[in-house]
């Protein structure tokens, strides 16, 4: 008996040392995905870049998530990995891959921990095609090349996860103390968008571990009580400090981190009712992208507008644009409509559903035979724990108001992890000849072949027939010879399963790809064949090319011709209502973009997908800076605090991470923070922080009183002196715009 011990023991160990190859294969084709060409991302997500840059260059802007070098706003989110990304680029120098590399190097290490987590119960080959199902999930590697924030968020979750796990194996009360300490630490990256696990953790711990109600409502508490304090340490701090001596707290209405997290990055995002009060005017989270939905919608039906009136095409300029999952089609950013079939829809299945019928029918599987009173195995409490964390996030997006697709990458671990443990279940079910269970492997196989070919109906101008042909014919020869097939014992069925795992996977990893292949947007990121626009939709059908995404938004203060009426949003005035745009009125539910009644503030017709330079300048705000209007204000500066200021951080971020000199966003983000006062104005300029102002239409919700004193006692800056009119020149965002010099004595 000891000698056999002993041999049990060496075989363990040696099964320790040996590398697992398929996992190395996994994780390659994981680095490719997340790590090839981001050093061609010159800027990536330009508001967190110049985030990164004001960081570095002061304590008290690294510990406040300082948006600007001057400390004037912070960005919009908690500062964890931000300061991750500001220590990347200390380490490795200022690049936009430098402040993508942790995010990177966080989705490799998802799907290494994905396959820890699933092989110790269910098997090296669950943890295989887990981990292979995470890797090859698209918005995995289309959000992890960016320098967004879900990345890093979903690593630290799954890092909670295993201590949870260890937790329960130990009996250890320090694993659990640790694993929800690690839930606080992903609240100081997205806030409540960590919180959406804890169903999950609650149900697991109480199922399985073999303790007193006593004691498991004692640890809980305890556990729950230490994850509150982690939450809200940092934004204690911040919100006890005096607001005179730190930036405001961008994106809330009145100046808290608290606020923010239960408001803007909280509650509002289910609901979707995104318009707050602050400082007596309204304000919209969904700004928070400023780019113009439209734009793509507009752009799709160009062939069709080319044909119509000159009046039909001015109609179609101002179409009304929907609330998040409203009457328009594809809602707000291209999320659908809601309902319990929402995450089927296009814009949504394409970035993460691939594999959910086959999750669906993995889950009958894992949980057939089971009482609701037990006792349950390893397997079916661990199977738990990955249901109640894919259905009350799965059920969140179904019924939120309002989110971005980068965001369903919080479904992607529990559906990876169904994948690869359902994979083995069914297919021990299938072998087994266990009756209506042995049909739920090519039952999930033919399903789930069909919703791929849904899923890639809209982009047959852009692939192709053959593969949504290939995928469909495959899947369905497959899952009925694998259904009739008798002899289930052999190798040729083993190679039949083996082939129908690949074809599944197929388009996924093409998904995967095309953030390399098209190219990437680091302010929306999405995958598919127009993946360089940000909105994840079905690909444009415009003839001019350069039409196609997001990238490239023009500097301030360049000027183009490329304007046309067709592109032209009509810039509202008054305050703003409902889901509507800062500083805008709502008309019948339409979507506007900010700014004034100026019919000059047209979007521009050049949105460039493609840097013709070798460095991509895809923030998906302004790409580059207006070189002429930079030599203008460097010049001209006589000891200014702040090298100009404009209304928002689309303006100013490009010139803060070309500079490094503080640029005053003086609404915040989205231009509508109640941040500045005329009084408060005018003690600035007289103390000299700062005297040329850049508007451009944006942000007038918070800062309507301040634009206009700004307009009345300025002195407007002949353009022949700052704008340029070179042929390669672009526009800004949201129009021409006009500097403005106040000094008062």
């Amino acid at each position: 008996m000891k000698h056999m011990n002993s041999e049990v023991k060496e075989e363990r160990t040696s099964n320790k040392k040996r590398i697992d190859l398929f996992l190395v294969h996994i994780v390659l084709i994981a680095a490719f995905l997340n790590l090839f060409k981001i050093w061609t991302d010159e800027y990536a997500n330009a508001y967190y870049t110049a985030a990164v840059k004001s960081m570095l260059q002061s304590f008290h802007n690294f510990f406040y998530a300082s948006f600007d070098p001057g400390g004037y706003v912070t960005i919009d989110k908690p500062p964890v990995v931000f300061w991750i990304q500001t220590i990347s680029a200390k380490i490795f120098g200022f690049h936009g891959w430098s402040v993508i590399l942790p995010q990177a190097l966080a989705g490799i290490g998802s799907v290494l921990l994905l396959y820890v987590l699933v092989k110790r119960t269910f098997g090296v080959w669950a943890g295989r095609f887990a981990a292979l199902a995470m890797a090859l999930t698209p918005i995995v590697p289309a959000v992890s090349r960016t320098n967004n924030i879900d990345s890093m968020l979903v690593f630290t979750l799954l890092v909670a996860t295993w201590m949870l796990f260890r937790a329960v194996r130990t009996a250890k009360f320090g694993w659990v103390l640790a694993a929800f300490a690690m839930i606080g630490v992903a609240f100081n990256m997205k806030m409540l968008q960590a919180y959406m696990v804890l169903p999950a953790f609650y149900v697991f711990y109480v199922v399985a571990t073999k303790i007193t109600w006593k004691k498991k409502i004692a640890f809980l508490t305890t556990a729950t009580a230490l994850m509150l304090a982690v939450s809200v340490s940092w934004a204690v701090v911040v919100d006890s400090t005096s607001a005179d001596k730190r930036p405001y707290m961008g994106s809330s209405q009145t100046n808290s981190v608290l606020e923010l997290a239960f408001g803007y990055n909280g509650i509002n995002r289910l609901t979707g009712n995104t318009s707050v009060m602050g400082s007596s005017h309204k304000q919209s989270a969904q700004t928070e992208q400023q780019t113009a939905s439209s734009e793509t919608k507009q752009n799709s039906n160009s062939s069709a507008d080319s044909s119509q009136s000159s009046n039909q095409r001015k109609s179609s300029s101002s179409q009304k644009m929907q609330a998040p999952g409203g009457g328009n089609q594809n809602g707000m950013f291209n999320t659908g409509n809601p309902g319990p079939f929402r995450l089927f829809q296009k814009g949504l299945s394409d970035q993460i559903s691939w594999l959910l019928p086959f999750v669906i029918f993995s889950i009958v599987g894992l949980f057939a035979g089971v009482k609701f009173k037990g006792p349950y195995t390893t397997k079916q409490k661990e199977s738990l724990f990955w249901l109640a964390w894919l259905l009350p996030v799965a059920v969140f997006f179904s019924i939120a108001g309002f989110f971005h697709q980068y965001y369903l990458i919080m479904l992607a671990p529990p559906i990876a992890a169904f994948a690869g443990a359902g994979a083995v279940a069914l297919w021990s079910m299938y072998k087994q000849h266990n009756g209506w269970k042995s049909r739920l492997l090519p039952s999930g196989i033919l399903t789930t072949a069909a919703l791929q070919v849904y899923i890639m109906s809209p982009y047959v101008s852009s692939i192709g027939v053959a593969p949504i042909a290939g995928v469909g014919a495959l899947g369905v020869i497959l899952a009925l010879v694998l259904a009739v097939r008798k002899q289930r014992e052999n190798s040729l069925t083993n190679y039949l399963g083996a082939a129908a795992m690949v074809v599944l996977l197929a388009m996924p990893a093409y998904w995967g790809m095309t953030p390399i292949i098209y190219g990437g947007n680091s302010m929306l990121p999405s995958a598919g064949p127009d993946s360089s626009n940000g909105m994840g939709g079905p690909p444009s059908t415009a003839t001019n090319s350069q039409q196609s995404g997001f990238n490239g938004m023009q500097p301030p203060g360049s000027s183009s011709s490329n304007s046309s009426s067709n592109n032209q949003m009509q810039p509202p005035s008054g305050s703003s209502n409902g889901g509507q745009m800062p500083g805008g009125s709502s008309n019948n539910g339409q979507m506007q973009m900010p700014g004034g009644s100026s019919n000059n503030s047209q979007m521009p017709n050049s949105f460039s997908s493609k840097s013709s330079s070798s460095k991509r300048k895809s923030g998906g705000m302004n790409a580059e800076v207006n070189q002429k209007l930079l030599n203008y204000l460097t010049k001209n500066n006589t000891g200014e605090k702040y090298l100009f200021a404009t209304t928002d951080s689309t303006s100013a971020a490009p010139y803060i991470i070309k500079t490094g000199k503080p640029v005053m966003a003086m609404g915040g983000f989205s231009g509508s923070d109640p941040i500045l006062t005329v009084s408060k104005l005018k003690a600035m300029i007289k103390k000299g922080e700062v005297k040329y102002f850049y508007l451009s239409g944006m942000g007038k919700g918070g800062q309507s009183d301040v634009i206009t004193w700004i307009k009345e006692n300025s002195k407007e800056i002949p353009s022949s002196k700052w704008q340029s009119t070179s042929s390669s020149a672009q526009q800004g965002p949201f129009g021409n715009g006009t500097l403005y010099e106040i000094t008062l004595k």
